[in-house]
């Protein structure tokens, strides 16, 4: 068969075009793969965008791979973040997700990031392979043309239905054999654009929703975050002020366990345990060193091994004036939460091939394979070889084996003595850092932190099957950027491995000079996509009601250090507690949040479709029949509203301010009596076109803006873009599409009212949409303008019901886009591709 893994091969190219050039750094250079000479390499003469390279292929080809070439030492020019093009035409190159092996004879290269922000960018060497057999890419091209052909039949069949060209829909529909979308979707616009039956269109979302079509929007909605102050009976004991203390949870029991910590005048050694269900502290120790427990420290780790309910400490810090030979040992403990008895490990971790004593580590748990991680963390050494060296030492990583009792030394720093031997490997180890454990993917994420004064900026994986190092890229990851986490700041992080995500809260850095900053922001990185994304930012002012025992007047944490968070991932919550806000030496937090990261749900979801549809219907009651418009306002409506929230109530009074409201020859809206009806009415307005113009754009802008709050408010984000997308073809539908009847054709003024009530139109459209109707009503005879009564109620209750159906539309659209986009018809519109 042609075209087979075996027929991949190495393609020919020629330069096609360059963006620009750098002295002897000629585009040519990428042709030749000489990684040892510095000056073979193409490099830009800028990094302004648009940056590029364009290569030309000999003849149509399948490329499978690019292969870059680099120079042997790391270089800032290297690219660190690109984009390819491909095409047959030149003008005519994309980018594809579709996994269709599509012929190309052009490729752009394009810059986006060199791993030196301000440098120019570089590419050393390029090389193509791929298919090029003439008969496979025949094939491929055929298929090609095929899927393309049916999306062009879609997008007219799309055009068609909308408007309302019934008999060509069908006709093309029949011939072509190819669907608009799923059967789902037809039956829904036939229910609710055609039909205009929103009761069975709500049955319809119902199941819908109940089905699952459009679980994934509400996956891809962001998180709402809500902190809430964790408040206790004031009779009841709980943990005082501290910082450096250690938080772990107890997944299975729902139990979070606090140890230790610096209260401002001295380390603490007390245990206490927190029960989620019952909202209750509990003192299990108050000096645990008196039942063979650990003395009194701060700045220690803790892990929670949830198979055996046991609690692993290793670290603690340690003043200048306590670092004795004495005091300088790395005792590891063990706690039984069952037993309530702790356990000394060993006196000295640095004796048995562990971590001599060490602050600011990380540690994590394997609870499958039973061991223990303990990465960074700065060595403690006596006070006399500390000042000798001057320079801080720092912990690698270590593996520690509970059944055999076992330390190994994974990866030493990279000023170890041994780093430098080609038999070892090492890591640039470091403190504030954070290290978390993914049980599914069998990997340690370390990223952030401090060594010495450089702030760490870079994100590594460690794969603890292969013992495999590699340092990630997130997509979003640029150090000048906004879209990811500061370094410098205190970090706090957890993991779900369920969703496969990371959640990061920073806030004060325990730099003075930094605390100008008073920021609390919450962040969360997709392992799948490879992606920041910041949950919320606040900027939060230290006053004196966030010490004081009652903080009820504060809606969030005030920005800090020394303090601890856990992920409860049963019930999906966040806790913090204590910390140092930086103000005073001796000032220690006790205060306990949670937080609360929400998305919307069905129900949300299936609130605020029931709002879209009872509105739409309840907009076009109120046009023939204000009586029974009350009853569906005071029924259907008033049990869709949250009456208790001001914002949705603020809605609910606008949409009974329409009862009041009636539409005029011009398109004025006039004060009306409840029980006179809109068709009755017959007195002229008298404003311009241009003021009915503003004053319906100014309408229109405002329901944009208040449905998108009431989205917000009922937790759901208002579909982007669907009706700018759309209008602009729904918008040029004659009165007579709508109907799918024949109508007397619109005077030229009642056309441009007709282009004013659209929303959302473009100029451009605008003016097309104003010389069509205009042309086909040249030859009409031109109107008196002494219309009589009848006549104008006639013409206004085709404009109704042009409107009505255009809003159907736009609803339809709206609604569709909440679901796969698979089952449904198009995005764009021919339209998008036609400029007059």
């Amino acid at each position: 068969m042609a075209g087979t893994i075996s027929d991949i091969k190495k393609l020919d190219y020629d330069i096609y075009k360059y963006s620009s050039y750098s002295s002897s750094y000629l585009p040519e250079n990428i042709r030749e793969d000489n990684p040892s000479n510095q000056t073979s390499r193409w490099s830009s003469n800028t990094n302004t965008p648009p940056q590029y390279l364009i290569l030309k292929l000999e003849r149509p080809a399948i490329v499978t791979k690019i292969k870059f070439g680099k120079y042997e030492k790391t270089h800032v020019c290297n690219l660190r973040k690109f984009k390819i093009l491909g095409g047959l035409e030149e003008d005519r190159m994309h980018r594809t997700n579709s996994g269709e092996l599509l012929p190309i004879k052009f490729i752009q290269i394009v810059p986006l990031l060199s791993w030196g922000p301000s440098f120019n960018f570089c590419i050393w060497y390029v090389e193509l392979l791929g298919i090029e057999d003439s008969m496979f890419i025949l094939s491929n091209l055929r298929k090609y043309n095929m899927l393309r052909e049916v999306e062009i039949v879609r997008l007219f069949l799309k055009h068609c239905r909308q408007q309302g060209y019934v008999n060509s829909f069908s006709a093309l529909q029949e011939e072509t054999g190819v669907k608009l979308e799923d059967e789902k979707m037809t039956e829904l616009h036939e229910t609710l654009v055609n039909r205009g039956d929103f009761k069975k269109t709500e049955e319809m979302l119902v199941e819908f929703i109940e089905n699952g079509l459009m679980d994934n929007y509400l996956e891809r909605q962001e998180y709402k975050p809500q902190w809430s102050l964790q408040l206790t009976p004031e009779n009841e004991p709980r943990p005082g002020r501290r910082g450096g203390h250690q938080l772990i949870i107890d997944p299975m029991t729902s139990t979070i366990y606090l140890y230790g910590g610096w209260d401002g005048n001295e380390d603490l050694s007390d245990l206490w345990s927190y029960d989620v269900k019952a909202n209750r502290w509990t003192l299990i120790h108050e000096r645990s060193e008196l039942l063979d427990g650990p003395t009194p420290r701060a700045c220690h780790k803790m892990v929670y091994d949830t198979r055996n309910s046991q609690i692993f400490m290793l670290g603690r810090y340690l003043d200048s004036a306590s670092r004795t030979e004495e005091n300088i040992n790395s005792d590891f403990y063990l706690y039984n939460t069952i037993t309530k008895t702790w356990f000394l490990i060993c006196n000295d971790t640095s004796q048995v091939g562990g971590p001599q004593l060490v602050f600011d580590h990380q540690m994590c748990i394997d609870v499958d394979k039973q061991t223990i991680y303990v990465f960074g963390g700065r060595i403690l050494e006596p006070k006399n070889e500390e000042e000798t060296s001057g320079q801080y030492r720092y912990s690698g990583l270590f593996s520690y084996h509970i059944s055999t009792n076992t330390w190994a030394h994974i990866l030493v720093d990279c000023e170890h003595p041994t780093a430098s031997s080609p038999y070892v490997q090492s890591i640039r180890s470091r403190v504030t850092h954070s290290m978390l454990f993914h049980h599914k993917h069998r990997k340690l994420y370390i990223f952030g932190g401090q060594r010495g004064k450089d702030y760490m900026t870079d994100f590594l994986i460690y794969d603890v099957n292969t013992s495999e190092l590699s340092n990630m890229s997130p997509e979003n990851n640029n150090a000048e950027s906004k879209n990811v986490p500061q370094s410098g700041f205190t970090q706090r992080a957890t993991i779900d491995c369920e969703k496969d995500e990371i959640y990061v809260l920073t806030s004060l850095s325990k730099e003075k000079e930094r605390r100008v900053l008073n920021v609390n922001s919450f962040w969360l990185f997709s392992l799948s996509k490879k992606e920041w994304c910041c949950v919320y930012k606040s900027e939060h002012s230290n006053g004196e009601n966030c010490y004081q025992k009652s903080q009820n007047t504060c809606h969030e944490p005030c920005p800090r250090y020394a303090h601890q968070i856990v992920y409860d991932s049963t019930n999906q919550v966040h806790f913090l507690f204590g910390g140092n806000p930086g103000t005073n030496s001796n000032v220690r937090l006790d205060d306990f949040w949670v937080l609360r990261l929400e998305k919307p749900n069905r129900s949300n979801i299936l609130r605020y479709c029931k709002y879209l549809l009872r509105k739409q219907e309840y907009e076009e009651i109120t046009k023939h029949d204000p009586l029974s418009a009350i009853l569906y306002l005071q029924t259907k409506l008033y049990d869709i509203i949250d009456h208790g929230d001001p914002v949705q109530l603020k809605e609910f009074h606008k949409l009974a301010s329409l009862l009041f409201k009636s539409d005029t020859a011009d398109g004025e809206t006039e004060p009306t009596s409840l029980l006179t009806l809109p068709l009755a009415t017959t007195a002229p307005g008298s404003a311009s076109v241009g003021a009915n113009k503003h004053k319906q754009q100014r309408a229109d802008d405002d329901g944009h803006k208040e449905e998108e709050n009431l989205a917000k408010v009922m937790r759901v984000d208002s579909p982007k873009n669907v009706e700018e997308a759309d209008t602009s073809s729904i918008s040029s539908m004659s009165s007579s599409d709508c109907s799918n009847s024949q109508t007397q054709p619109l005077p030229p003024q009642d056309a441009t009212q007709v282009t004013e009530k659209v929303e959302g139109t473009s100029a451009v459209t605008a003016v097309a949409v104003n010389a069509t109707v205009t042309q086909k009503t040249t030859d009409a005879p031109t109107p008196s303008t002494s219309r009589s009564c009848g006549g104008n109620v006639r013409n206004r209750a085709v404009d109704q019901q042009f409107e009505m159906k255009i809003r159907r539309c736009l609803l339809f659209n709206k609604l569709v886009d909440l679901m796969p986009e698979s089952l449904c018809q198009p995005k764009k519109n021919i339209s998008d591709f036609v400029l007059l």
